[in-house]
This record gives C-alpha cells, sequence and structure tokens, in this order.
C-alpha cells in the first residue's frame, strides 16, 4: 500500500520538484497539496509557475490547493509531509505536525542543528534516523521531523564522505557558484544576476560550514554530536545559471594518497548504509568522476543520475595544503533538495519506520 503524503510549499521550485519526483512514485501517492492562504481554494495547474523541465502532470494540475492548516492535514490521514515551506512558517506548523503522529521531512532551514532533530544524506548518515526515537521522547511528540540539509551542503558533503572514511580530512576550503534557482522563483531578479555575480548570499556560508559538522558527526544518545576533527570554511556565490550549483574543494588530507587512489575512493563510493535497501530515488553511482579538464559543467552534468548524483572533476594535488583539490557538482533542487527529501523518505520506509 503506498504511503499518503502531502506537500507544503507545493508552488514554488522545491514544491515542484517534489511533485515531479513523487507523481507515480511507486511507494508513495500525492493526495494533497498546500500552499498559501492567497492560493487556497485554486486550482493547482491555473495557479503554478511551472518551471520544471518534466510536464505537470494532469492529474496533478487538477488538484485543488488547500491552505497551511495542520488540523485539515491531520484529518486527511497523511502519512508524511514534505515541506519546502519559509523558515518562519515551517518552525510553526511543522512541530504542530510532529506533536500529532505526522512524519515530516523539512526542506525548511529551522531547526536543521538542534542535536534530536536528525540532518540526513541517507549516503552518509542514515544511522542519524535513530535519533528519532529520543526526539519523540524529548518533545512529548506522537510523529517527528528529519530535515534535508542544505543544498549546498549535501552536494559538498556527499564529495568529502569518501575521503573521510579512506584518507581522513582536516580542513576544508570551499568556493561555491550557485544557480538562481536557489533562491526561488522571484529570489534573484533577471536586471540584478545577467552580465553579474554577486559574492554574498544571506546565510549560506553559516549553513554550509554548521551543516556538514552535523552530518559527518556521530550519534550519540543525547542527540547528534558535530565532527569536530573537522573545520570547513566557505564562500558562496550566485552566478547567472539556472540550475546546479558548482563548488571548487580544497581539501588538507590526513594520509597522502595518489590521485589514482582518490579517483577509486570517489569511483567505489557506494554507501554500505543505503546500498541493499532498494530504495528507489537512490542513484547507481552517488559520485561520479569526470576525466575532462572542462568537467563538471553545469548545462553538461547537473542531470547525472537523474539529478541525484554529485559529479567531481578537475582532481589535482594542493601543494599548499597538502592534499587534493577538485570541482564538484550538482542539481540543487533534485540532489540538493527535493530529491534527498523523497531519498530520506524511502529510507524510513525501508527500515520500517513509517
Amino acid at each position: 500500500m503506498k504511503r499518503r503524503v502531502a506537500i507544503l510549499g507545493a508552488t514554488g521550485i522545491v514544491g515542484q520538484r517534489f511533485i515531479s519526483l513523487l507523481h507515480n512514485h511507486p511507494w508513495f501517492e500525492i493526495e494533497l497539496l498546500v500552499s498559501s492562504d492567497k492560493s487556497s481554494g485554486k486550482i493547482y495547474g491555473e495557479t503554478v509557475k511551472w518551471v520544471i523541465e518534466h510536464h505537470l502532470p494532469s492529474s496533478i494540475a487538477e488538484l485543488t490547493l488547500h491552505p497551511l492548516n495542520p488540523e485539515l492535514i491531520i484529518k486527511e490521514d497523511i502519512d508524511v509531509v514534505f515541506t519546502a515551506l519559509p523558515a518562519e512558517v515551517a518552525m510553526q506548523i511543522e512541530a504542530e505536525l510532529a506533536k500529532h503522529g505526522i512524519v515530516v521531512v523539512s526542506n525548511s532551514s529551522n531547526m536543521r542543528m538542534e542535536p534530536d532533530i536528525p540532518l540526513i544524506v541517507p549516503e552518509i548518515n542514515a544511522e542519524h534516523i535513530d535519533i528519532i526515537n529520543y526526539q519523540q521522547k524529548k518533545r512529548a511528540w506522537e510523529g517527528f521531523i528529519v530535515k534535508i540539509p542544505n543544498c549546498t551542503t549535501i552536494i559538498l558533503s556527499l564529495s568529502l564522505k569518501p575521503l573521510i572514511d579512506e584518507f581522513g580530512v582536516e580542513r576544508v576550503v570551499a568556493s561555491s557558484m550557485q544557480a538562481v534557482s536557489g533562491a526561488g522563483l522571484t529570489g534573484v531578479p533577471s536586471v540584478v544576476i545577467l552580465d553579474n555575480l554577486i559574492p554574498y548570499i544571506e546565510g549560506e556560508e553559516e549553513k554550509v560550514e554548521s551543516e556538514s559538522l552535523k552530518i559527518l558527526g556521530e550519534l550519540s544518545p543525547g542527540g547528534i554530536q558535530l565532527n569536530r576533527d573537522l573545520k570547513v570554511t566557505a564562500s558562496c556565490h550566485r552566478v547567472p545559471v539556472l540550475d546546479g550549483h558548482t563548488i571548487a574543494v580544497f581539501a588538507e588530507l590526513k594520509e597522502k594518497p595518489t590521485i589514482h587512489d582518490i579517483i577509486r575512493a570517489l569511483e567505489e563510493f557506494r554507501s554500505n548504509k543505503i546500498k541493499n535497501l532498494g530504495l528507489p530515488t537512490a542513484p547507481a553511482k552517488p559520485i561520479v568522476v569526470r576525466r575532462e579538464l572542462d568537467r563538471p559543467q553545469p548545462r553538461l552534468d547537473r542531470l547525472e543520475g537523474k539529478g541525484m548524483s554529485v559529479v567531481v572533476g578537475r582532481l589535482r594535488e594542493d601543494k599548499a595544503l597538502g592534499g587534493v583539490k577538485y570541482v564538484v557538482l550538482g542539481h540543487n533542487t533534485v540532489r540538493g533538495a527535493a530529491g534527498t527529501g523523497v531519498l530520506i523518505a524511502e529510507l524510513l520506509v525501508a527500515k520500517n519506520i513509517i
């Protein structure tokens, strides 16, 4: 039997991605689309500014948008709520839903760094799901909340995980070039971004520097402990690219592997945490290595693995840091947002949590 799902923030870019990934999903059925009060009661297809490359499914286009009303969602017997809401809105409604027994998989940035809220990239830290029982007891919730990390952080952390496992990583310097879709439908006016680069994204650097330490941290009885052995510093920039965040990464390694060893570790990474669970959205290769000197490129590589793989290229020795430097690219609204959310929900099903 398919799990019944609701999508909150359904008209935004990430909401549209959730719809695209969940329509005809073997494990989930879209039952409820929720939007702001000004759109509630309207027909989805007549209201949404659809910007996803896949066509809007006709069955979804005919659905009526509902208001942000926790009582309605609870009454509809929803199994999983996927949220793509502004943090200030999500802060109130997500806790109310979890309190009343709803499973919330959230792309909103609120609560990401709280020790009892798992911040999950399934290939990296699927075991952090086990903190859910502690979360429910601590907060007296019948349901629970799982958070999707920041988009740039997901892409960076996936590329770092095999390096940490194989060689140890002490310091990371990351400089991102982030697509305009990461700012939402109306986030960056064309007159601002065309023929330009914006060297500041509010809150982004702090998210990359803190969230990566939690994702790559350890589970403990009292919450998730940050990785104190790793230091991450980031500089984040908006560029005139539609989809796909590109990050230049400079990593100091504890061991001194050859570039061949590093390529092998990246290409062979499959994650023992989820590889035998048969998750439908999981890519066959979470990390794809390109050997061309001019790859990865957003337009050519962002849909690798249906947008769920990250692509690494320009691997070379970093003599200044004593390690490696490379470029990693990922689709920010698929792997960096809705795709990881769907993968988290699949993990919860596979582990018989929902």
